[in-house]
């Protein structure tokens, strides 16, 4: 009798799920996953963002969904660019000088759903992190770009899978 009652509930927590994963994506009838490398036109290049970043977009859909990757065609594909990384002053502090700097990516991404068109789009997303001016970038740059990394790939999931 145990062991009918474990079938039947697995049975329906399978039913029920659908194309949702635990962590709340949505990914329909899809099976499958491809995300192209996000080259890297930015005016200023970070020469391990490009690599890093898709890296990073992948493992968050794989982790957070039961899609497969796939080199090409997938069902849900992603392809895009880097297009900014930029450093610039930001807020002015004792004396007019300069208390944080600001880390910016910038990354504009294609999602193309094959299985449902009105989910496709294409989007630009920033993230930025501050530091104090005092730091050379150099010697925060590789904790920043991780956090902005991470957090692009967030937002990209929860924008084409999630639906926010």
């Amino acid at each position: 009798m145990r062991g009918w009652i474990v079938g039947f509930a697995a049975a329906l927590v399978t039913a029920c799920s659908g194309g949702y994963s635990f962590t709340g994506g949505d990914v329909g009838e899809a099976k499958t996953i491809s995300i192209q490398r996000l080259d890297n036109v930015a005016p200023l290049v970070n020469p391990k963002l490009s690599q890093q970043f898709t890296e990073t977009l992948q493992q968050v859909m794989v982790r957070q969904t039961p899609l497969s990757l796939v080199r090409m065609d997938g069902d849900l594909d992603f392809s895009g660019a880097i297009t900014g990384y930029e450093v610039r002053s930001e807020a002015p502090g004792a004396n007019d000088q300069i208390a944080q700097s600001r880390l910016t990516v910038t990354v504009r991404v294609q999602y193309v759903n094959q299985l449902d068109d009105s989910k496709s789009f294409e989007q630009t997303f920033s993230i930025y992190r501050n530091f104090p001016s005092t730091s050379d970038l150099v010697s925060v740059e590789d904790a920043l770009v991780d956090e902005i990394v991470q957090e692009l790939a967030e937002k990209i999931f929860n924008r084409s899978l999630v639906n926010w």
